[in-house]
């Protein structure tokens, strides 16, 4: 693994991190689930996690919010840092990264609240009270999620009355009305029809403008369609990691080209 270790560092050194991961290894309990990971993630870059199940992707995505805190036994050491801050210090402030981080789940998972007010609540949670800016501020993450016009007359009414791919599209604007500058993605499309899929991955393309964004999904069409860089991991390592077509058409390591040819998986 040491050859591999220096692989996926050389690849990733062309592009400045804003997330910079090094040595990371978690446990639950006495079972290791990721073993010293190295990867850097480039800025306003999408960032694709494949890897067959129960490899260790989610784990790691969960490691970047430190969603894995509220797992008891859990472990983790290494260090992460991001925009030059360890959030694993003693004194880091969680409810800040889960500001600046924010996440969108497999399963959409809209509050039972109106749609106004599943969008406003991060604001109101961090403290905004203005209802001229929390209007705003649903307006334009709606917009930017592709749902404003879709339910710019309802906002009073339940999310749950939404189709499937339009709670992932609210749950996605959720996260991004605390203005966040990493959005984590794990499988958002993979509990959706391919009409929705396709909205979701046109919404990514759009968004990776403004935001970093680690995806993981089990679907490597999808990798190859949205992502600039992709990392695959297996039995809870980094296997090698690159520009995502380099990846796809020329991999350095036979482990990854047996995953990706469907060899294994």
């Amino acid at each position: 693994m040491n050859d591999t270790k220096q692989l996926s560092t050389k690849q990733q050194s062309v592009l400045e991190p804003q997330v910079s991961v090094k040595d990371l290894s978690v446990f639950y309990g006495e079972m290791q689930a990721l073993y010293d990971i190295i990867l850097d993630i480039p800025t306003k870059r999408v960032t694709a996690l494949i890897g067959p199940s129960g490899c260790g992707k989610s784990t790691f995505l969960r490691c970047l919010n430190r969603m894995n805190d509220i797992i008891e036994g859990a472990h983790v050491t290494g260090e992460i840092l991001i925009d030059g801050e360890d959030i694993y210090h003693p004194n880091a402030d969680v409810v800040a990264l889960r500001r600046k981080v924010g996440m969108v789940f497999q399963k959409s998972n809209p509050f039972p609240k109106s749609i106004f007010d599943n969008i406003a609540y991060g604001p109101r949670i961090h403290g905004q009270k203005n209802q001229g800016i929390l209007s705003e501020t649903v307006e334009r993450s709606l917009q930017r999620a592709g749902l404003w016009n879709e339910v710019k007359d309802r906002l009073q009414k339940s999310a749950l009355e939404l189709s499937g791919g339009q709670q992932q599209r609210l749950c996605i604007a959720r996260a991004l009305a605390v203005d966040p500058k990493v959005l984590l993605m794990d499988e958002p499309a993979s509990a959706l029809d391919p009409r929705s899929t396709a909205h979701i991955e046109d919404l990514i393309d759009k968004l990776r403008k403004d935001f970093t964004i680690v995806i993981v999904t089990h679907n490597m069409q999808q990798a190859a369609r949205v992502s600039s860089r992709t990392a695959f991991f297996y039995e809870g390592r980094l296997i090698e990691v690159g520009r995502t077509k380099e990846l796809f058409t020329n991999p350095s390591i036979k482990q990854t080209e047996d995953y990706i040819t469907g060899r294994f998986g």
